[in-house]
C-alpha cells in the first residue's frame, strides 16, 4: 500500500474517533427522541430471569459527569433552557412545548428551549440528586407520574416551597381536594410542594364487538375482570393489563383493588385478571389493543380510555368500575435542584393557567383538566365530550383511598406481581383455564371451585426465605410492609426474593392443576 492509501486510511480512522467524540459528548444535552407514544421505561437494574417472557435491561439515562470547569448556568445565546424531568409522552411534550414558548411568560422570564428528560420513575431521585452535582445542569421541575412519585420526592427533600405570586393566583382556581385525594400537596410548614396540573380516573375499556363475538358480559367492576367466563377464550386473552413493573398507571390501578377488597381478596382479584390477560410491557399497548380488538377488556387510566373513545367511536367505551376508583391529581412540583426558580416557577404557573390547560384539550391527548376554567376557552368551548366526562369523573364512585398505605408497600407489590404473574404467567394461566371450564361445565362444584382458588391465588401461601436472615416468611401485607424498604434499596435483595417467588408461583400453580385433574378423575 502506497504512502497516499496509508494517508488516507489514517484521515478517515481520525475523522471516525472525532466524530464518535462530539457524539459522545453531546449525548448528555441531546435527548433523543422516542415515538410519539407514553413513555414507559424499563426498570433501572437488570433481571436474569430462565423465563421467556420479557427482559428488563437498564434504559439509557442522562449520567452527568463532573466537568473540568465548571460551566454557567444552561442557556442558549438568547436566554434561559429549562431542564424538567417527567412521566409524559411526548404527544403531551411536544404540544406543551410549542405553546409555552409562544406564550408571554415565557417571553417575561427569557425562556427559549425546554429539555425534557422522560425517565422511569425508579431512577428519579438518583437522577435529580445526581444533576445538583454538575454545574449547569440541574433539574428545575417534575412534571407527570402520579402523587404517591411526588411524595416520594417529598420525603427525599427534594421538592422546593413554591413561592410566584404568578402559581398562587392560580391556585386560587384549584381545589385542594376532589373526592378525598389531595390536589395540592403541603409540607409541615403550610408551603406548597406539588400541585396537580391535572386529574385522571382509574378503569377500563372495552371493545362492545369483541365482547359480543366472544360471548361475554360487558364488565362493570374490577372483580368481573377475575370471572371465570373470561377464561373461556383462553389460552386467547379476553383481558389486557400491563406488567406493575413496567407501569405506574396500572400499579396505581392493582392498588385500588387492594384497598377495595383487602390484601387476600384482593390479589384474588389481580391474579386472577392476570390469568385471564394477556400482559402487555406498556399501558399504552392495553389501550391500542382495546382499539384493534385484540383483547375485549383493558384497563386503562381514563384519558386512554377517552382517546379509545374518539378513535373507535362505535366499539369503545370507557367504564369507571362501580366497585369504586380514585381520582388521582397528576402533579407539577419546583424541585431544589433548580438554579432558574423564577423561570421554573414561570413554567409551572402557565401549565396550571387556562392558557396551559388547553394541552389537555388536544384530540390526542384528552386529559381532566385541573383548573376548569379551560373550558371558558375557546378549544375548551370546543370539547363538550370532554367536559362531560370531567363532571362524571367528579361525580364517579370513589373510595376513601391512602396514599400512604399504597406507599408502604409499593415497591414489593410490583415485584411480587411481576414473579408469579408475569414471570410465572404460563403456569397460571393454564391451571386457571382448566379450574375455570372444570366449574363452568360442572365437572366440579362451587365449593371445590373456591377451594382451588384459594389455593392458587392467596399470596400467604407462598413461603419464601429473607435472603438477610434466613427467616421463613410468608407474603402477608405487614411482611410485604416490613422487607419493602429493602426492596426499594437493594437490587441484590429484591432480585433474590424474586427468584424465590417464580420458583414458588410456578410450583403452586402446578400442583393446583394436579389436584384439579385428581377432582375430575384425570
Amino acid at each position: 500500500m502506497n504512502t497516499y492509501a496509508l494517508s488516507k486510511t489514517a484521515a478517515i480512522g481520525i475523522a471516525i474517533i472525532v466524530i464518535v467524540a462530539i457524539v459522545g459528548g453531546a449525548y448528555f444535552t441531546m435527548q433523543p427522541k422516542p415515538s410519539p407514544t407514553t413513555i414507559e421505561t424499563t426498570p433501572s437494574t437488570t433481571y436474569p430471569t430462565t423465563s421467556p417472557t420479557t427482559t428488563y435491561t437498564t434504559s439509557p439515562t442522562e449520567t452527568p459527569t463532573t466537568p473540568t470547569e465548571t460551566p454557567p448556568i444552561e442557556t442558549s445565546p438568547q436566554g434561559i433552557v429549562l431542564r424538567v424531568i417527567t412521566r409524559h409522552g411526548y404527544d403531551i411534550l411536544d404540544e406543551a412545548k410549542e405553546k409555552f414558548l409562544k406564550s408571554e411568560i415565557a417571553k417575561k422570564y427569557n425562556i427559549v428551549d425546554i429539555r425534557w428528560l422522560p425517565i422511569d420513575p425508579s431512577q428519579w431521585i438518583d437522577i435529580i440528586k445526581s444533576s445538583a452535582e454538575t454545574p449547569g445542569r440541574e433539574i428545575d421541575v417534575a412534571w407527570g407520574g402520579g402523587p404517591t412519585l411526588f411524595d416520594m420526592l417529598a420525603r427525599e427533600g427534594l421538592l422546593a416551597p413554591i413561592t410566584s405570586e404568578e402559581v398562587k393566583a392560580n391556585l386560587n382556581d384549584i381545589p385542594e381536594e376532589i373526592s378525598g385525594s389531595p390536589m395540592i400537596r403541603k409540607d409541615a410548614n403550610g408551603n406548597v410542594i406539588w400541585v396537580a396540573a391535572a386529574i385522571s380516573s382509574f378503569g377500563f375499556t372495552i371493545n362492545k364487538q369483541k365482547l359480543e363475538e366472544y360471548g361475554l358480559p360487558k364488565p362493570t367492576k374490577w372483580i368481573d375482570l377475575a370471572n371465570p367466563d373470561f377464561a373461556i377464550t383462553l389460552p386467547t386473552p379476553s383481558v389486557g393489563v400491563a406488567d406493575a413493573t413496567r407501569s405506574t398507571s396500572n400499579t396505581r390501578m392493582y392498588e385500588i383493588i387492594l384497598q377495595i377488597y383487602g390484601w387476600k381478596k384482593g390479589w384474588e382479584i389481580i391474579t386472577l385478571m392476570g390469568a385471564n390477560a394477556r400482559i402487555y410491557d406498556q399501558s399504552g399497548l392495553v389501550r391500542d389493543a382495546v382499539i384493534r380488538g385484540d383483547v375485549a377488556v383493558g384497563i386503562t387510566i381514563d384519558f386512554y380510555g377517552y382517546t379509545a373513545q374518539l378513535q373507535n367511536p362505535k366499539q369503545c367505551e370507557y367504564i369507571l368500575p362501580e366497585d369504586g376508583s380514585i381520582v388521582n391529581g397528576d402533579p407539577i412540583a419546583l424541585l431544589t435542584t433548580s438554579k432558574r426558580k423564577e423561570a421554573a416557577q414561570a413554567f409551572i404557573a402557565w401549565v396550571l393557567s387556562p392558557e396551559g390547560q388547553v394541552i389537555w384539550m388536544h384530540e390526542n391527548i384528552n386529559r381532566m383538566p385541573i383548573n376548569v376554567k379551560v373550558f371558558e376557552t375557546l378549544e375548551g368551548q370546543k370539547r363538550p365530550d370532554l367536559k362531560e366526562a370531567y363532571e362524571k369523573t367528579l361525580k364517579a364512585s370513589t373510595i376513601e383511598f391512602s396514599d400512604e398505605l399504597a406507599l408502604s408497600y409499593e415497591e414489593i407489590m410490583r415485584w411480587f406481581f411481576f414473579a408469579t404473574i408475569t414471570q410465572a404467567h404460563q403456569e397460571l394461566q393454564e391451571a386457571w383455564k382448566d379450574i375455570a371450564l372444570a366449574y363452568l361445565t360442572g365437572k366440579i362444584t362451587k365449593e371445590q371451585f373456591d377451594y382451588l382458588v384459594e389455593k392458587l391465588t392467596n399470596p400467604e401461601n407462598i413461603k419464601f426465605k429473607d435472603p438477610d436472615t434466613g427467616k421463613e416468611l410468608t407474603f402477608t401485607q405487614e411482611v410485604a410492609q416490613q422487607l419493602n424498604e429493602k426492596v426499594l434499596e437493594s437490587a441484590d435483595y429484591r432480585n433474590a426474593l424474586v427468584q424465590q417467588w417464580i420458583e414458588a408461583a410456578k410450583e403452586r400453580y402446578r400442583m393446583v392443576r394436579q389436584e384439579l385433574l385428581y377432582m375430575v378423575g384425570g
